[in-house]
This record gives C-alpha cells, structure tokens and sequence, in this order.
C-alpha cells in the first residue's frame, strides 16, 4: 500500500464515472491507459506525448535528437529538448549514486552485443571488440549544461536511454493528462505504470508484478495510488549461445551482460522514471551491493535472485515498511 492515501481522491469520487480504455503502440513496445472521465482528446494526447519522447530520445529514430548527437563528431555541443535534459539530469545521478552500475553512455557497448539498432547476434563478440567498445562509453565523457540545454562529449561515446526513457514516458503521459484535467488513471508503457487517484468504485489501480515465465511465484499486488512501479528482467531479452543464456542488461563496469543470478527488480516510486533507472542499477549491482544500495538509499525494491531450482525474494527495508 502507498505509504501516502489522498482523502480528496475519495471525496470527489463519482461511482457512475466511465472508466475509458486506449491503446496503442510506441517505442517498439505497446502503450496502455485506463482514464475516468477521459477527455476527447485523450488518444491524440497521449500519442503526441510519445512521439515527443520518440523525437528527442530514441536511438532507433535516425533523426532524433539522440541519435543526431550519437552520430555528430565530437567535442561541440548540441541543443536538447527539455524532455531529454530532465532525463540526463536523472541518468547522471543514477550512475554517480550506483557508482558506475547505470551508465546511459553504454550505447556502443548495447550496440556490440545486439540489443542495439544494428540488431541482434547469435554469436559472441571477441574479447577485444567488448575492449574497444567498453573504452567508448562512460559518463565522464559527456558534458551536460542543464540551463542552456546542451551536451557535448569528448570521445565517440553513445547515449542509450533505453534503461530510463520509458519511464520518464509514463510520467509524462501522466503530466499532460493532469494538464487536461485528468485526476484518477493507469498510464503504461511497455509494463512500466503509474497510477493517479482511485476507480469509481473507490479502490486504488491494483496491479500484480508480473512473475518470470516458469516460476511459481505469489506475485506482489500493488496500489498505484500515486505511485509508479518498474520492473528490469534478464528473461524479457537476450540470446542463447552454446547453451548459455546472455541477458540484455550490460553491466556496464565489465563491458558484458550481467550473470550474478538476477532474474528480476521491481522498483516502487512517486516517479516512473526514477523507479526504471534504478530497476536497471540494481539488477546489475545483484543481490548483496544491490539490496545494499537500496536501503542506503530508501527504495522500495523486490529483487528475485535464482538460488538452484528456485527463487529467493529479497524486499528492502522501505518496500517492507509498505507491506506491513
């Protein structure tokens, strides 16, 4: 339950209220979003908001802000959009407090290992071209000028946002429906929520974690009541070579994918975007640096660690403190 209940949310309630359902696609994934009393425009809203995302942060989009940054030589600076300066401020923080574990310059590197707009591989990349690409990536490559919304790098380093901008999209598709009067819906994109107000019927937006594929496990039933939920899984993408199964997550520290026996990271926070990134730091830290960092840094985190035939869950101490 969230730690915070609005009495307002209750008292403005209307129990005949229509509840109105979209869908639609966005980001190579799929946008989803639950709306009482949905104004006209709400499909138009939500669309142009994700192709504002799209626009400035894709790097699968040849033309967006991104993608014209990752491909310009370096050393001069390039103007961003508000959108993609309020995600690098979160980014740079993130991997400063993981110390290096969420690095949203690691684009080459997602780029070698096929989870990139090259696409993907069936082999293995030889140890000197994880070498090379290790040395182009890293943050202390990037300069970012928050005020005058710029960033410039000094070495061919590559942005990937792809650990983070789908959250940032979910809190935005939740600031312009607010923007158009909106108080109580689920807002998704590509299974990271946010949930603002009540239902009609007075009860918060449940929602269950999604349990990995073959695992019988209780899943964990949330109230998004102002709150948002991520969640980074080494079983959503990634591919088999000899028998091994190489996730999609790179740590970003070792130049590969992760293998410290984390099968999943649920994240809970007001923001979407701040619950997505970490979802990501945490899963690469694993299960004793990651748990560690999360209670040092209050996160409501549910990590599920492989433990032989099993799953081991570990909550974090605020995550706890919700559950009671």
């Amino acid at each position: 339950m969230p730690p915070v209940i609005s009495a307002a949310a209750f008292h403005r309630r209307d129990a005949s209220a229509s509840v109105t359902r979209l869908d639609g696609e966005t980001m190579g994934t799929v946008w989803s979003a639950r709306i009482v009393d949905a104004p006209a425009d709400a499909r138009a809203t939500i669309e142009a908001v994700c192709d504002n995302v799209i626009a400035q942060m894709s790097h699968w989009q040849a033309g967006s802000q991104i993608s014209r940054f990752n491909h310009a030589a370096p050393g001069g600076w390039h103007r961003i959009g508000p959108d993609f300066a309020e995600v690098m401020r979160a980014a740079l923080d993130i991997a400063t407090r993981s110390a290096g574990a969420f690095d949203p310059a690691m684009g080459a590197l997602a780029d070698l290992w096929g989870f990139g707009p090259p696409g993907p591989r069936d082999d293995l990349p030889a140890d000197d071209e994880i070498a090379a690409a290790h040395g182009h990536g890293g943050v202390a490559a990037i300069d970012f000028d928050p005020l005058l919304l710029r960033l410039r790098r000094d070495r061919p380093v590559r942005l990937d946002l792809s650990g983070i901008a789908k959250g940032y999209a979910v809190d935005a598709l939740g600031a312009a429906l607010r923007q158009r009067g909106c108080t109580d819906f689920l807002v998704e994109v590509g299974g990271e929520l946010s949930g603002s107000g009540v239902q009609p019927d007075g009860q918060p937006w449940w929602t269950d974690v999604e349990p990995p594929p073959g695992m019988a496990q209780v899943p964990l039933r949330v109230a998004l009541h102002g709150l948002a939920i991520a969640t980074s899984g080494d079983y959503r993408r990634g591919f088999d070579v000899a028998g091994t199964r190489h996730a999609h997550t790179i740590d970003p520290r070792t130049g590969r994918p992760v293998a410290n026996g984390v099968v999943s990271v649920t994240v809970i926070d007001a923001r979407c975007m701040i619950a997505d990134g970490w979802a990501s730091a945490l899963t690469v830290l694993g299960p004793d640096d990651g748990m560690a960092l999360a209670a040092r840094e209050g996160l409501a985190a549910l990590m599920l660690v492989r433990e032989g035939a099993g799953v081991r869950e570990l909550v974090s101490p605020a995550l706890a403190a919700m559950l009671d």
